[in-house]
């Protein structure tokens, strides 16, 4: 059947064509979608909940343009949780907020293959509670450098008395992820971002940049921190990637993550059975949250030299 009704406790999903292949070269239908949505839910709602949420659909699957949404479409069930947010030419617009299996079933029925959350929360949408630091390698530089980047910037991060957690992306490179405690603004995150990679490029100018301009960059990886500011969004741990064979975002420890050989090694097949067997590394990465007057403390001697 390409069509089916399911309940998740109080909410009723109805999911279409269900049968439609969304991954041509491995042949996934939005069947296998839903079915990976539904079984990584547990971990993966814990990073979603109370964020405002950006989707990246592919209708007619990825060997055909998809688009970003933001705003909560009219069709969308009213029982979909969503948020009022306020923008900065003075308007407003209602977002979605994914808080239950239900919701991610809908989603992937929608082929929303990528979810891509704020970094702050509903209730402090201001202030951010994760600074995210993206390695992007470019078409110049493999994995190897991106391992190799990442540990440098892990060491940094230590220095300045903050818990970094390392995800590949499931595209080319890697985000470290810093848990914050909420009561920065992102102007003032973003600032301090900025200051950690100029440093960390600094140490190794041969081999890490901060320059956003591609042909700027001269072959070598990318310290990306843009990302850190309102409204910005990245990608979500065990969020499918659009590209092929369904690789998936996957958040690892840190000898793990050495071991690992390529940002796309973890896929839809792969990572619920992962989850079931290991659990989530990021679970309660809260607890280790940091402030950034803490940190930018500790740095005085170090990020100033």
């Amino acid at each position: 059947m390409s069509a089916e009704t399911r309940r998740f406790g109080p909410y009723t999903v109805q999911l279409e064509r269900l049968d439609k292949v969304l991954y041509p070269e491995a042949e996934i239908t939005k069947r296998d979608v839903v079915g990976y949505y539904e079984a990584v839910a547990g971990a993966l709602l814990a990073h979603l909940q109370d964020r405002p949420l950006t989707l990246r659909r592919f209708p007619d699957g990825i060997g055909e343009e998809g688009f970003y949404q933001k705003q909560v479409p009219d069709y969308f069930p009213g029982w979909i949780s969503r948020v009022d947010v306020p923008l900065a030419d003075g308007g407003r617009q209602e977002q979605i907020t994914a808080g239950n299996a239900a919701t991610l079933a809908y989603l992937a029925g929608q082929a929303a293959l990528e979810l891509h959350p704020w970094l702050s929360r509903t209730q402090a949408l201001d202030t951010p509670d994760q600074i995210v630091f993206d390695l992007d390698p470019g078409e110049e530089r493999g994995f190897e450098d991106v391992r190799s980047a990442a540990l440098h910037l892990r060491e940094l991060l230590e220095c300045l008395e903050m818990k970094p957690r390392v995800m590949v992306t499931g595209s080319s490179g890697a985000h470290l992820r810093v848990p914050l405690r909420a009561g920065s603004g992102f102007d003032e995150v973003r600032a301090f971002a900025r200051r950690v990679v100029d440093h960390l490029a600094a140490l190794h100018p041969d081999d890490l940049t901060v320059e956003a301009r591609k042909n700027a960059r001269k072959g070598r990886l990318y310290l990306d921190v843009a990302r850190n500011a309102r409204g910005q969004t990245a990608v979500t741990p065990y969020s499918l990637r659009a590209l092929p064979g369904a690789p998936v975002a996957v958040p690892l420890e840190w000898d793990e993550f050495r071991r690992t050989e390529s940002a796309r090694s973890y896929t839809l097949a792969s990572v619920p059975r992962r989850l079931e067997k290991r659990g989530d590394p990021w679970k309660g990465m809260g607890r280790e949250a940091r402030s950034l007057d803490r940190a930018r403390e500790a740095g005085r001697s170090i990020l100033e030299e």
